[in-house]
């Protein structure tokens, strides 16, 4: 099976253009197959378009309203809503911010600590860290790169304010265990979503089980508007603050929908509100989002399919999905034997123009706060660190590059 015969791909894309060359998403399949082209390269991702981004964006630019929560963000909150069954839902800037609003809400200050997973994205610590908490970092699972649930509760002291899980990749934590320990120990658990749009626990939507959720719409992610992001309520209690906080502190929310006669600064808060343009665009993905979701669990089923024999032959860990958990095709990933491994199949890809990627360092190995965690050793999230390997996984990766993908990893 030949890398898509850049000939053939150029003379497809050629015909697209011509046929309507005004059509976005022709222009979209274009540009991407022309990049394959002249760099000779598959990228390990390419947001995806799906025709309708710059039609919203006009639409929102021409009602003159593009400042934020205009129509598109309303029309993100009730699909999101009533989607998921979030109590309240509020499109943020980024993940971060939503992150950041978490804090807020729970009301994290300066002594309090809060249970993380070392293997994260930083912005999973960090919004608590800027609320003056410790961070206290737990080992990943030996099965999952998602946080050791056995082990959160011998960390919980009379300061722990909060567990954060992590959905990796879109496989759910076990969320029956963390919300059990957080009843006992009265603690808050704020699910970090940021991968797991469409994905469940038990059939029921991610990001609906803990007291609050936050998500990314970032551009390597399955939704994404480039940047952006939404925090989640799920616990009453926090509804009418999480708008304020959302709002720069003030009760303006309430104002524009005329349950206040004036507004005016009521709280802490900051600017998390996107514009309409952003929102705009996330529309048109949330629109597509069943196809969206149906290719990229098709790529991710093809990988699965194409590596699992070499992969059991060959001592390397391929994702696993309990029982709990669905799949929602965000990552598809290698667990190499060692990091030489993984270096000698990244030069493998590299070297036919195929982009495969490392993802986080341990954060409590982090410059920044290796001496506030001390020597406490999480061997599972440092050999996640180490050998752990992504493969290219988006929407119009075809079936064919992932057989040639496929073939070159498993080759001698």
């Amino acid at each position: 099976m030949q890398l898509c015969s850049r000939e053939y791909y150029q003379c497809i894309s050629l015909v697209a253009i011509l046929v309507d060359y005004r059509n976005f998403h022709a222009f979209s399949r274009f540009s991407y197959l022309n990049q394959l082209l002249l760099t000779d390269m598959i990228p390990f991702n390419k947001p995806y378009l799906t025709g309708k981004e710059m039609h919203y964006i006009y639409q929102a630019v021409n009602s003159g309203k593009i400042s934020g929560n205009g129509d598109f963000t309303k029309k993100c909150h009730r699909f999101f809503e009533e989607r998921y069954g979030f109590k309240k839902a509020l499109l943020t800037t980024s993940c971060t911010d939503a992150l950041e609003m978490s804090a807020m809400l729970a009301n994290i200050a300066p002594g309090d600590e809060v249970i993380v997973p070392s293997y994260t994205f930083v912005s999973t610590a960090l919004a608590f860290v800027r609320q003056g908490a410790k961070i206290v970092f737990v080992d990943s699972r030996s099965d999952h790169p998602g946080i050791d649930e056995e082990s959160v509760e011998d960390h919980i002291t009379n300061r722990t304010r909060a567990i954060i899980p992590v959905h990796y990749a879109g496989v759910a934590c076990d969320m029956d265990k963390i919300m059990n320990i957080a009843s006992r120990h009265n603690l808050l658990v704020i699910e970090d979503a940021a991968q797991a749009i469409e994905a469940t626990y038990k059939g029921i939507p991610l990001g609906s089980i803990g007291h609050m959720a936050t998500f990314s719409f970032h551009e390597t992610k399955n939704i994404n508007s480039g940047e952006g992001g939404l925090l989640s309520i799920n616990d009453p209690r926090f509804i009418t603050r999480s708008e304020i906080i959302w709002e720069k502190g003030t009760n303006r929310a309430e104002f524009f929908r005329g349950e206040v006669n004036k507004y005016g600064w009521t709280d802490i808060g900051s600017s998390f509100l996107p514009s309409e343009i952003i929102a705009a665009y996330l529309w048109a993905q949330l629109e597509n989002m069943a196809d969206i979701q149906r290719k990229r669990i098709e790529i991710w089923d093809h990988y699965l399919d194409g590596l699992s024999y070499w992969a059991n032959f060959n001592d390397v860990g391929l994702p696993h999905i309990p029982d709990y958990s669905s799949r929602n095709g965000h990552l598809f990933y290698l667990v190499c034997r060692t990091g030489s491994q993984r270096e000698e199949i990244t030069a493998k890809l590299k070297n036919k123009g195929i982009q495969a990627v490392f993802h986080y360092l341990s954060l409590h190995k982090s410059k920044y706060y290796m001496k506030i965690h001390g020597d406490r050793e999480l061997p599972n999230a440092d050999r996640y660190s180490d050998t752990l390997l992504r493969l290219p996984l988006f929407y119009e990766l075809s079936i064919q590059d992932v057989d040639v993908i496929i073939d070159i990893i498993t080759s001698s």
